[in-house]
């Protein structure tokens, strides 16, 4: 398993750089980022974004492995992820009300210090701090993907006054550098953790300092913003009646809740398909974040000028996908038949799906949602996603029965089964809807923000 995953990352990262590389050699687009006055801006945004990136992607490879270093049963180490999971719900509904009152740069220094305490928690053994650092994790990613964001968006257009379609030039390289630095924090925690011998809490500690100079750069060069205040049960009611309404917003719902949650439920069951044979975590998880990134590229070549493919295509692929590698692990995970290089190959056309999936799921949402309901529809479609991933883990993981992992495996491929479903009455209702098409000029740069659940929750 050591050689197959090492073997396996070199390939995945030669594929990356060449579907990259070939997409630097064949765009064509005028760059608005010449404005010296745009340059600074955006670096000061990325200097302080990115370096919360690094902290956040490096405690995800070796978080499972840590609550087993400290001995903790797998059905515990399930309830400290199911705490994780319920504090983003909880926090996920209010981030962006928390992060207009208080305002988005008082949001994101509270990120900075709720995330450091969160990592400084790994260093205790007690059950009940590991859970608290959990809940503090829930609040630091809510606000991670939610508050940095609006603050740029807002000095973007309210305070610099630069063109608004400026802002997808800053997400759109935002988002392949959020995928570098994934790969090269996977990298990093498996030399700390295992090259160094420093342990499974190594990362955890390496991320601190990410974490204070972000923070310090936030103090210095970010001015405070804040946003409208607005009701918070206005915009869920709003919200709600949108999804109602509208049978296209009700059917991308239920999609991106079967999806999503069965992610979550892969988030937390990959260590321990691998560890046991020997996997270099680090690595793995590299190798997942390239996948994931290969999956984007290809969604970018897929909607280009040359092959037109629409984004309700690549969503049907991508959950096709998924179903067949879970219809993969429900053999490769049979007790006494174990396939852990299968199990790896099955996970990593599970993120190349994901790398396929956010892009599409987000062009779709930001076709179908209004604007003005976005907020308040995403906070209803976060509730079933994570409900069932808490529900996933409690109910269908039995850490005493070795059959288990393997269960829950075949009923996440039943929920992808409902979720098919889902997609092929979604495309019965937009197929002939041309909103929901991407143009050929415009293919070449279709992006989204749209990211990821976070490794660590």
């Amino acid at each position: 398993m050591l050689i197959t995953a090492y073997i396996a990352f070199v390939a995945l990262l030669a594929i990356c750089v060449g579907l990259e590389l070939s997409a630097c050699r064949s765009k064509v687009s005028s760059r608005p980022c010449t404005n010296p006055a745009f340059l600074r801006f955006q670096l000061d945004y990325y200097q302080v974004y990115f370096l919360a990136l690094a902290a956040d992607w490096l405690q995800g490879p070796y978080l499972y492995k840590l609550y087993q270093h400290y001995h903790f049963l797998e059905g515990q180490i399930a309830i400290i992820y199911v705490c994780g999971f319920a504090s983003s719900i909880l926090f996920g509904l209010f981030s962006n009300s928390l992060a207009d009152r208080l305002g988005r740069k008082k949001s994101c220094i509270l990120f900075s210090l709720t995330y450091s305490i969160c990592c400084l928690t790994k260093l205790s053994r007690d059950y009940f701090v590991l859970i608290v650092g959990r809940i503090l994790g829930g609040l630091s990613t809510a606000l991670l993907f939610t508050a940095f964001e609006v603050w740029y968006v807002h000095e973007h257009v309210e305070k610099h006054d630069f063109p608004p379609e400026w802002v997808a030039d800053t997400f759109s390289r935002a988002s392949v550098w959020n995928s570098v630095i994934a790969i090269c924090a996977g990298v990093v925690a498996n030399t700390c953790a295992e090259w160094l011998s420093f342990g499974p809490v190594a990362p955890f500690m390496v991320s601190i300092p990410f974490l204070a100079l972000a923070g310090f750069f936030l103090m210095k060069n970010w001015d405070e913003n804040y946003g409208r205040k607005s009701s918070f049960s206005r915009s869920c009611m709003e919200g709600l009646r949108c999804l109602l309404a509208d049978r296209r917003v009700l059917l991308l719902g239920t999609i991106q809740a079967l999806f999503e949650s069965v992610i979550y439920i892969f988030i937390f069951l990959w260590t321990p398909v691998l560890d046991p044979y020997s996997a270099p975590l680090g690595i793995v998880f590299s190798s997942f974040m390239a996948a994931s990134m290969i999956g984007g590229s290809l969604y970018r070549v897929a909607t280009s000028k040359r092959y037109h493919l629409q984004p309700m295509h690549i969503l049907s692929l991508s959950v096709l996908m998924v179903f067949f590698s879970l219809f993969m692990l429900t053999f490769s995970t049979y007790p006494g038949q174990e396939n852990p290089s299968e199990s790896f190959l099955a996970f990593l056309l599970i993120e190349l799906a994901c790398g396929l999936y956010f892009p599409s799921m987000g062009f779709l949402r930001q076709k179908v949602i209004p604007e003005k309901d976005q907020v308040g529809v995403l906070n209803w479609f976060r509730v079933p996603l994570n409900l069932l991933a808490c529900l996933g883990m409690l109910i269908l993981h039995d850490s005493d029965n070795k059959t288990g992992t393997r269960n829950m495996f075949g009923i996440c491929a039943m929920l992808m089964v409902m979720a098919l479903l889902a997609v092929v009455s979604l495309f019965t209702v937009v197929r002939n809807d041309a909103e929901l098409r991407v143009m050929p000029a415009a293919g070449e740069s279709q992006t989204s923000t749209s990211s990821p659940p976070s490794p660590d929750l």
